[in-house]
């Protein structure tokens, strides 16, 4: 037998050839580009999204000229969290998104100030739950009658919300606290002199020594700089489907008294020591 008759002939090799005419460069980045937004307007409508901060309510946690991603997939619908997706109910001391839900008990201030509710996306920390008794006392906080434990801390710095505050005293870190919150020397002179807070001027005294039963599927929310937070001590609750979720970290963030609150002045002045802060 002859070694041409010994060989094995190699199978042919069938190829399919693509029907209809080759896509074009143009047509193949439309297309990527079409998929890419599609995935993008999805994460941002249910996933996550991005928000700036506009006061200095939460001071020195965020500032202002912090941009936050919010994750939007963290909190169940309804308060319903299902088994098979990490996603839980909202817990005392998550810093949240909302949508302003307007001010109940004075609707004419939101008519001074121009603020029309649902419009503004607000961002504060849960301190009450749906059913809870809170009350607002000698700059503390009362849930059900007990005291909150908060790490207390004076600050000066107040007309600055730009900047951290720059702090002047530290109270004894309470046994279980989990967060910081900032009062000014003033109010807390006032609360170690014995003085009435709402004495003060300012809407953030209306409901000193007032205790406030948190409605059902709603919840209770103040901001970490207590004598500049415009919270639920002047307005009311929050409603379950006012949340649109949890602040996460800070992705950018810039000096805007630097930057004249130019986007472009934005970015040519950023805080590179806040960029990936979490938020906590």
């Amino acid at each position: 037998m002859t070694k041409e008759e010994k060989a094995v002939e190699a199978p042919e090799i069938k190829t399919t050839e693509p029907k209809g005419p080759p896509k074009s460069t143009f047509r193949e980045y439309f297309e990527s580009f079409t998929v890419t937004l599609i995935m993008a307007i999805f994460g941002m409508t249910f996933i996550l999204q991005a928000v700036t901060v506009p006061t200095g309510s939460m001071q020195n946690t965020i500032l202002i000229g912090d941009y936050l991603l919010v994750n939007k997939f963290i909190f169940s619908p309804g308060g319903n969290p299902l088994p098979f997706l990490p996603m839980r109910e909202i817990r005392r001391g998550d810093i949240i998104v909302f949508k302003y839900p307007g001010n109940r008990v004075d609707p004419e201030s939101d008519r001074d100030r121009g603020l029309v509710k649902y419009q503004i996306n607000y961002v504060k920390r849960v301190i009450g739950l749906p059913g809870e008794t809170v009350e607002f006392r000698n700059n503390q906080v009362f849930i059900n009658g007990e005291l909150l434990p908060e790490q207390r801390l004076t600050g000066d710095n107040f007309g600055n919300p730009e900047q951290a505050l720059e702090v002047t005293d530290v109270e004894e870190r309470p046994e279980g606290a989990g967060w910081e919150v900032f009062y000014s020397d003033r109010t807390m002179r006032t609360v170690r002199s014995g003085g009435n807070l709402r004495r003060i001027s300012g809407f953030n005294f209306g409901v000193e020594g007032k205790p406030m039963q948190v409605p059902e599927n709603s919840f209770f929310v103040m901001g970490d700089s207590r004598d500049q937070s415009d919270d639920s001590r002047g307005w009311g609750f929050v409603p379950r489907e006012l949340v649109i979720g949890r602040a996460m970290f800070v992705y950018w963030s810039c000096d805007r008294a630097e930057s004249n609150g130019g986007m472009a002045g934005c970015l040519t002045h950023p805080r590179l020591d806040r960029i990936g802060k979490f938020v906590r």
